[in-house]
């Protein structure tokens, strides 16, 4: 039984996709995951820095700073430098799997996406020490 005392991990969820947005946020937060939002690019690093999440899921094309700027932001930052990062895109397997590690995503999964592969994606990143 899961202590009522323990807090629950944090992740941050990020794309410009509503309808995206929604469905990815409902599927981690029945894996217990206190889940915070954004549209942008912008908003998902002000709101990285202010909750410190375990992890990130990043959509790569968004309006202002894309998914890899927030991801090397990220990387940039001491404070919140070891944060998990799950890029999400739909530009093309081959180009995410080799963009993504640049830019310092500890992984990547290419739209449209299995959701079971998605939670087990999340699950693994969280799982990281």
């Amino acid at each position: 039984m899961a202590d009522k005392g323990a807090k629950k991990p944090v992740v941050v969820v990020a794309d410009d996709d509503v309808e995206i947005l929604a469905l990815v946020s409902r599927t981690l937060r029945r894996l217990d995951l206190e889940v915070h939002e954004a549209s942008d690019g912008e908003e998902a690093l002000k709101t990285i820095r202010r909750v410190r999440p375990a992890a990130v899921v990043l959509d790569v094309m968004m309006p202002g700073m894309s998914g890899w700027e927030v991801c090397r932001a990220l990387r940039d930052d001491q404070e919140i430098a070891e944060t998990r990062v799950l890029m999400l895109t739909g530009i093309g397997e081959r180009l995410n799997e080799m963009t993504s590690p640049l830019y310092g995503a500890d992984d990547h999964l290419d739209k449209p996406f299995d959701f079971d592969e998605l939670e087990d994606r999340v699950k693994a990143l969280l799982a990281k020490k």
